[in-house]
């Protein structure tokens, strides 16, 4: 709250023990009004969803796993709520896209090949979307994630800035 009610007053009633007493009790319920609003306003936006992320799982069909981070549970409700439509590269980019950061390329040769782009090794989440792509591709079609992994000559030829600026996840070896 930007100024207490009580000082929206003349000067006399700010300094009655009986408008105090008011205004304060008051005050009290209007700031928890204020707070319940805001939440309320956080949870109609996935990426800032807390306990409404279960009406949404419910919504999309999607088990809920409390044990997963919110972060988890975000992605795999923005890619069921992307993966809808017909399906072609452009609605796996869009999937990919809700678990890589916003960045994987999809292209198609016989098999679904989905590069991530944005992230050095396995992007998190891998296997919930994993799950995802299988549920929305054509049954016939195979599917192959791509990763991108440092070489030791891309490694030596960094300078420790640019190495900083990468984004990597785990390695798997």
């Amino acid at each position: 709250m930007i100024k207490p009610l009580i000082e929206y007053l003349p000067s006399f009633m700010q300094n009655s023990n009986i408008y105090k007493s008011i205004f304060e009790a008051d005050e009290v319920e209007i700031i928890e009004f204020e707070d319940a609003i805001e939440d309320l306003e956080k949870q109609l936006n996935i990426d800032t969803a807390t306990w409404a992320l279960e009406i949404y799982e419910k919504d999309l069909g999607i088990e809920t796993d409390s044990a997963k981070p919110y972060s988890e549970r975000r992605e795999v409700v923005k890619s069921k709520e992307r993966g809808t439509g017909k399906v072609d590269a452009d609605l796996i980019k869009k999937v990919a896209d809700a678990y890589a950061n916003g960045d994987a390329d999809v292209t198609f040769d016989g098999t679904v090949n989905i590069t991530f782009t944005s992230v050095y090794g396995t992007p998190e989440n891998i296997s919930d979307l994993e799950k995802v792509i299988k549920e929305i591709k054509p049954a016939h079609l195979d599917y192959i994630l791509i990763y991108l992994y440092f070489s030791l000559a891309n490694i030596e030829a960094m300078t420790l800035s640019q190495l900083e600026e990468k984004q990597i996840n785990k390695f798997a070896f």
